[in-house]
């Protein structure tokens, strides 16, 4: 092979190797920065690109993809000098490959000091229980700062998380003894409630029965009062009816003798007559009656009476 041959080989190995490193095929999700002669010129974004060769570079390669960095564990002192043990993580995102690049010098490095400092400084603020019980509030800050202190270097943080805090054994047990008492303390007060309620039942049902029973006897006492006072109109009926019977009886006698019937004398002295015998006899301090009386008297009272019936019979 000639010197002609060498030449023309070498000539189209180079003309090759040239195209080959003016190409660039940049993937989804990622933009390159391209220096010439060292300097900064332009970014690639995802596709096929060309360059100079031998003049043109790709300095660095940044991916703009949602990225996660764990916070290291670190000891943190609160507020009322609780010692305890902190991480976290953080999401950020590249929005700017050229200050990103350029702006700051290993940049997960950066954010992960970024984020140690600021949580150490947050929670530095804040008592053991805020810490606990805040953590929502927490996040929140954090990722104010740190969002604010990396938007120079091209940088998006969308979330920061407190995975866990850890306080001291010896404070976990106070802890621990404290929230017991705290149950103790409730479940006592419900039930000093639930004895109070019963209680209050109780006496509301006691009372109702109270009321009831005053309802029953005042039902009772009116129906009392509603059966005696018709008892006292039939009876005041039943002596108006005598009192009209013994008018009648009366007033006929009185006619009898007006028109000069002995019998009618004898009805009404007979009468008489036998109810005072009947008041005597019913007496209870009398064992013995003494009566200085002709039977013949009685007899013939008595004898009247028939044959004053017999008239009036007669006379209907």
């Amino acid at each position: 092979m000639g010197m002609a041959s060498i030449l023309t080989l070498a000539f189209l190995v180079f003309v090759v190797v040239t195209l080959y490193k003016g190409v660039v095929t940049v993937p989804q999700s990622m933009e390159f920065t391209v220096e010439r002669f060292g300097k900064y010129r332009g970014t690639f974004g995802p596709g096929l690109h060309w360059l100079i060769p031998y003049v043109d570079r790709v300095a660095r390669k940044m991916p703009m993809m949602e990225q996660v960095l764990d916070v290291p564990t670190q000891e943190v002192i609160t507020k009322d000098n609780a010692m305890v043990a902190v991480d976290g993580v953080v999401f950020y995102q590249v929005l700017d490959a050229a200050k990103a690049a350029y702006e700051i010098h290993n940049l997960e490095y950066a954010v992960a000091q970024l984020a140690q400092t600021n949580l150490r400084t947050v929670m530095g603020s804040m008592d053991l229980d805020q810490l606990l019980s805040q953590r929502d509030s927490i996040n929140s800050h954090l990722l104010t700062v740190i969002d604010e202190a990396t938007t120079p270097w091209g940088l998006k943080v969308t979330r920061v998380e407190v995975k866990d805090i850890r306080p001291p054994q010896n404070l976990v047990d106070a802890m621990a003894r404290q929230m017991k008492a705290e149950r103790e303390k409730r479940a006592n007060i419900l039930d000093a409630e639930g004895f109070r309620a019963a209680a209050i039942l109780k006496a509301e049902g006691e009372r109702q029965a109270q009321i009831l029973a005053a309802e029953a006897e005042k039902q009772q006492q009116i129906l009392e009062a509603e059966g005696r006072k018709e008892a006292a109109f039939r009876d005041a009926e039943a002596r108006e009816r005598q009192a009209e019977a013994e008018a009648r009886a009366t007033t006929m006698v009185s006619e009898a003798i007006a028109k000069g019937d002995i019998q009618a004398i004898n009805y009404f002295v007979a009468t008489k007559y036998v109810e005072a015998l009947t008041v005597i006899g019913a007496a209870p301090n009398q064992k013995l009656v003494l009566m200085p009386l002709e039977a013949s008297s009685v007899i013939g009272a008595i004898g009247g009476i028939a044959e004053l019936a017999k008239s009036v019979n007669k006379a209907d």
